[in-house]
């Protein structure tokens, strides 16, 4: 059983109502030594303890919840490149995490300034580092993939269709043709200028390309079902977020409308029984639910509902060179923003098998591991000739959680000599002797000598203590 320290939590909670050590301890019913362990995190919250206070205080128990210490972790690692050590910024992210959030915070307020900074001065180099993309990725990885106003009402949209799996087309086409008097037109592809989906309001019309498979036409139904009848929320959300950038608010607008439509045809509690039934086996859930392998993955990268919780994964989608045009994430896996991720991550292995499973258990350089699986996904436009598009998913959890996946079958999730060491990226990883690495990582000085050479592609000087 994980213990829990909130100290911190604690103390601020007392302070808030005006309450005495001493008498905090009479209402809790031990004795004022023990409450100033508890306090000063030399003794752990007890389940009993825990109950007392929630009663004095009226507060839920998710109150005292570990905060996610990896991702806050990460996080700080990328606002304080150079002026904290790892074991510091444990520390504060764990005894402390409203005070990293406010870190990571001021960090995140920094970003938007010089963004905005450079949009005054013309300097397009500045901006180049926070596109649209990446600023609605980092949405939904502050939200942990979780966004809990669309997934409820969605959930709720879905009983009140009666969507079935794998007959959720049928349900979403009467819903619009019968609400909003929109009729679904199937067309080639050329014919639609090389698009995808197109809705045109001036006739009621939702064109959909023939190229696309059931449950992405699905997918194109029950998005364009948010963008007509839960505008006002998805709005809501945005204005929230003070995106002055209108490509960004677009951007948003349609990966919240996407969001929509997975928890439409995949309703949470639903698809959660069957995840935890099927223990997590993509395979089967893809032909449970007949949709695709990378909509399943995505799905079970969102099943973080308070007092429903699926396994924590991370989500991502790269292709061949690297580039890396998904990211979300559950748990506190620590993704690079600053270029580059880890050649040595199954994930890019996936691309040497096509269409076959693989797994990996990887080791961090803060000792944290996960289960990472990864396949590839392929994409065809057009007919013979026409170029596709392959890209790898990659879907992991921390090894705490592996055992609820079949594809921790045979695996000793705690063998050091099984675990792959990768890192987030060449430039924020620590790892000093990888021989794997493309560049020096930021704000370190290399061990160069003209006298000398090294097996490892960028020796670094170790750091003064």
């Amino acid at each position: 059983m994980v213990k829990t320290f909130a100290g911190a939590r604690l103390r601020r909670l007392r302070e808030e109502h005006g309450v005495s050590q001493i008498e905090l301890a009479r209402q809790l019913a031990i004795s004022p030594s023990y409450l100033n362990q508890i306090e000063h995190d030399s003794r752990p919250l007890t389940v009993a303890v825990l109950i007392r206070i929630t009663e004095v205080f009226g507060v839920d128990t998710a109150y005292f919840a570990p905060h996610d210490t990896p991702r806050l972790v990460a996080q700080l690692r990328e606002a304080l490149p150079t002026r904290a050590a790892l074991p510091d910024l444990t520390e504060l992210a764990t005894r402390l995490p409203e005070v990293a959030e406010a870190v990571i915070d001021l960090y995140r307020r920094y970003r938007q300034a010089n963004d905005q900074l450079a949009e005054v001065v013309g300097d397009r180099e500045l901006v180049a580092g926070r596109s649209p993309h990446d600023q609605v990725s980092d949405f939904f990885y502050r939200r942990q993939n979780y966004v809990p106003d669309l997934d409820e009402a969605a959930e709720a949209l879905a009983a009140e269709l009666g969507v079935r799996r794998g007959e959720s087309r049928l349900a979403l086409n009467d819903r619009l043709a019968q609400r909003h008097g929109i009729r679904i037109v199937r067309q080639d592809t050329d014919s639609l200028a090389g698009e995808l989906h197109r809705y045109r309001p001036e006739t009621r019309t939702l064109h959909l390309s023939t190229s696309l498979r059931a449950g992405q036409e699905a997918i194109r139904m029950g998005a364009q079902i948010a963008l007509l009848e839960y505008a006002d929320v998805i709005d809501e959300i945005i204005e929230e977020e003070k995106f002055d950038d209108l490509q960004t608010q677009i951007l948003m607008r349609v990966g919240l409308a996407n969001y929509f439509a997975a928890a439409l045809i995949l309703p949470y509690r639903e698809f959660l029984a069957a995840a935890e039934t099927l223990r997590y086996d993509i395979e089967l859930l893809t032909d449970h639910f007949a949709m695709g392998w990378e909509s399943i993955c995505h799905r079970l990268s969102t099943l973080q509902r308070p007092k429903a919780r699926g396994v924590p994964f991370s989500f991502v989608r790269v292709d061949r060179a690297g580039n890396m045009s998904k990211r979300q994430s559950a748990t506190g896996f620590p993704f690079s923003r600053s270029g580059g991720t880890c050649p040595l991550w199954n994930v890019y292995e996936a691309f040497s098998a096509p269409g076959r499973v693989m797994t990996q258990i990887a080791a961090m350089p803060d000792g944290q591991r996960y289960l990472w699986i990864a396949r590839t996904v392929t994409r065809h436009h057009g007919g013979y000739g026409q170029p596709g598009k392959v890209f790898a998913i990659g879907l992991g959890c921390e090894t705490r959680h592996a055992g609820r996946l079949v594809y921790s079958a045979g695996m000793d999730l705690h063998a050091t000599e099984a675990a792959t060491p990768i890192g987030p990226g060449c430039k924020t990883c620590t790892r000093m002797t990888c021989p794997q690495r493309a560049a020096a990582p930021i704000s370190r000085r290399l061990d160069l000598d003209e006298n000398r050479s090294t097996f490892i592609p960028y020796p670094l000087k170790e750091q003064a203590t």
